[in-house]
């Protein structure tokens, strides 16, 4: 069953919120029609990763890169932009995947693959590991072993991810991605797996944890629709990915935002 999704509906979507002067070409109905069949443009936005969405001062209206991107796409298709807000990444592919949004934002991963059309990542970010302060792990490698136990999000990349690679630790999943560092406090667990940013934040909120070195896997963030959508809307989402990377959209969203420690992904 599909979450229940907040909805924030925006009149009309605004370029120049998200710093950018550069000027779409004409747009093909075709591709308008199969990405904003409802004359608008529904995009769902995670709040699940504080690198590319967080609440802002009106709950119903978050702020970050993902809500810029959305609002640019709107602005060049000449549509109007709802915003269906979820709070996990597995939420998210439900809702695109059901056709209860028309876009959304997501690390990529094979098993999504079935579901969502992916675009070439726009950004890369990072997985790493939160331990306590006087944890005996040293390093990311030491993490699979037998009694070891990992807190990660149900259902987001790393949780994906860490269920191929991890062989011997065990996985406690929570609901959200901002729940796992407070419940591997709680459940007095080995590790919590999650988006670097977040765990920083959440170490320096609550003291007494420290990350591992290095990372255990890199995340492709990118765009994507559902796969049911068709060539058309993939093709004018691929277009605008490439257009945001090569533009420097990307870039100064990530400046606006403050968000460090993200890079702009290569040219597809």
């Amino acid at each position: 069953m599909i979450h229940r999704a907040r909805r924030a509906l925006l009149a009309l979507a605004a370029g120049a919120a998200a710093g950018c002067a550069a000027t779409a070409a004409p747009e093909d109905g075709a591709a308008v029609a199969a990405l904003a069949p409802g004359g608008r443009l529904r995009a769902c936005i995670n709040l699940g990763n504080p690198v590319l969405a967080r609440r802002g001062t009106d709950a119903d209206l978050p702020t970050g890169v993902s809500v810029d991107l959305a609002s640019e796409l709107a602005r060049q298709l000449r549509v109007g932009l709802e915003l269906v807000v979820v709070d996990a990444a597995l939420r998210a592919v439900q809702t695109v995947a059901a056709g209860d949004a028309d876009i959304g934002f997501f690390a990529v991963d094979p098993l999504r693959a079935a579901r969502i059309h992916f675009s070439a990542p726009y950004l890369l970010i990072e997985g790493a590991y939160l331990v306590r302060a006087d944890s005996p792990l040293t390093d990311d490698t030491e993490v699979d072993r037998t009694g070891a136990r990992v807190v990660v999000g149900r259902g987001s990349a790393y949780d994906l991810y860490l269920s191929r690679e991890l062989k011997a630790a065990q996985l406690l999943r929570v609901p959200t991605s901002q729940e796992v560092v407070d419940r591997f406090v709680a459940e007095r667990a080995d590790v919590a797996a999650g988006v670097r940013q977040q765990l920083q934040a959440d170490a320096v909120r609550l003291g007494g944890l420290r990350l591992l070195p290095g990372r255990f896997m890199r995340i492709e963030q990118a765009m994507g629709v559902a796969a049911a959508r068709g060539a058309a809307a993939q093709a004018r989402l691929d277009a605008f990915v490439e257009w945001a990377k090569a533009g420097g959209f990307v870039a100064a969203a990530l400046a606006r935002h403050g968000i460090a420690g993200a890079a702009v992904a290569p040219p597809a």
